[in-house]
């Protein structure tokens, strides 16, 4: 590595950095890679298995809706070759994650755990009941310890190497009101990573996060911008725009390879700078009762 210290080193040692960055993302990034994706049938978790398949990993994608398991694994198997197994689950079930994790490691071990699946929904909090909050912490929080923990404990036992990478949020900075249980959520699986980037980082695990801004996706947008929500919110980003999902997935990308291996125990924030300026729920905070009315009757009916 050239001394940037003199200034005469600084062009060709750009030249380096840019050579490094122009091949950070080649076809083989991932080859050899293992990857547990949950939530991967649709969204953010479609859009990582997508770039990691095209990085050359093999996946696994799970989730609790089969049909669109088995067309996202279908699609990426068309598009770029290489193995993509859908498992049905419900990571919401500590056995069921038991087992999917079992069925997984009869066949090889994963290299990568991605905690993906989430839910949330924006809410009044007093009006919460006890089964719209565990609706919420049920995907965010517990299946990703479960899952987390059924992948760390089999690569302790075998000694083998692996990296578990967690898409949280902004919350876990700010706070966000009328998404509470999510920023409860969000901020124990932040504590998670934290921790066992400690605890397990000398067994050779480890632990990373994302906190993306507004990256649309139809589930997300459908839950948290509703009809009746400030319709500009997006050109207040600093930087004028959403986020584009090949931009987390090349975020992701590099968290999980090698080329991220002395990184441990962090969350990158991704948004833009937008919780620079804003939780992104202080519009909320001006609505009339009747349209947290119409928001809770719309949720009922499922269309929200």
């Amino acid at each position: 590595m050239p001394d940037l210290a003199r200034p005469d080193n600084w062009i060709p040692a750009a030249a380096q950095v840019f050579e490094r960055v122009q091949t950070m993302f080649e076809k083989g990034l991932l080859a050899g890679k293992r990857i547990l994706i949950t939530g991967g049938g649709s969204g953010l978790g479609a859009a990582m298995a997508r770039r990691f398949a095209e990085l050359g990993a093999e996946l696994v994608i799970c989730g609790r809706r089969p049909d669109m398991l088995e067309a996202t694994a279908t699609a990426i198997r068309e598009a770029f070759g290489g193995r993509v197994e859908a498992i049905p689950c419900d990571i919401r079930d500590g056995a069921a994650v038991e087992a999917m994790t079992k069925t997984i490691w009869q066949d090889a071990p994963l290299d990568i755990l991605v905690n993906n699946a989430a839910a949330t929904f924006i809410a009044q909090t007093e009006h919460l009941s006890f089964r719209a909050a565990d609706a919420i912490l049920g995907p965010t929080l517990h299946g990703a310890m479960y899952c987390t923990l059924a992948a760390g404990k089999r690569w302790i036992e075998a000694g083998h190497k692996g990296v578990v990478l967690s898409i949280l949020s902004t919350s876990t900075i700010t706070g966000r009101a009328f998404t509470v249980p999510s920023a409860m959520a969000k901020s124990a699986v932040l504590a998670m990573t934290k921790s066992l980037a400690v605890e397990w980082g000398p067994k050779g695990i480890r632990l990373v996060a994302i906190a993306p801004g507004a990256f649309p996706t139809a589930g997300a947008t459908g839950q948290l911008r509703p009809e009746g929500r400030d319709s500009n919110w997006a050109a207040r980003n600093p930087m004028g725009r959403t986020g584009e999902h090949r931009e987390l997935a090349d975020l992701a990308s590099f968290l999980i390879s090698d080329a991220g291996s002395y990184i441990n125990g962090e969350m990158v924030v991704q948004d833009g700078g937008a919780h620079l300026r804003s939780s992104g729920a202080e519009d909320l905070l001006a609505w009339s009762e009747a349209q947290w009315e119409a928001q809770r009757t719309a949720r009922s009916k499922g269309r929200t």
